[in-house]
């Protein structure tokens, strides 16, 4: 088996932030009772397992890295500016939800296009 790479190994790292994030998130939520942070939660626990999957991606096609970057930008964007609206009253920047989100959406679209890109050789 390959040694990770550099790429890899950093989605790998956002990809237990994300997942975890995603774990103390739902407790939150649960807790609070809050919506708006089980959207967080969902948002980062869907994305979290797809990092991991883009980390071993990344070695073969270079889509794969930007999938994982774009994907991890989206998840920063959406559940972060969540989760500032519930704790502080406030957001990031006016649409960084909808921005993030959009960003998500386009990892995603990504990641269908990896499935018909060449693979790198080597």
């Amino acid at each position: 088996m390959n040694a990770l790479t550099i790429s890899a190994r950093i989605l790998l790292f956002f990809a237990g932030l994300t997942g975890a994030a995603g774990i103390m998130l739902a407790a939150a939520s649960y807790h609070g009772d809050s919506a708006v942070l089980l959207s967080a939660a969902l948002v980062c626990l869907a994305n979290g397992p797809a990092l991991i999957a883009l980390a071993l991606l990344s070695m073969r096609t270079a889509t794969g890295l930007a999938a994982g970057i774009l994907m991890i930008f989206g998840t920063v964007l959406f559940a972060g500016d969540l989760v500032a609206r519930n704790y502080a009253g406030f957001g990031f920047f006016p649409m960084a939800a909808p921005v993030g989100g959009t960003s998500v959406i386009a990892s995603w679209l990504l990641v269908a296009l990896a499935a018909i890109m060449p693979v790198r050789k080597g």
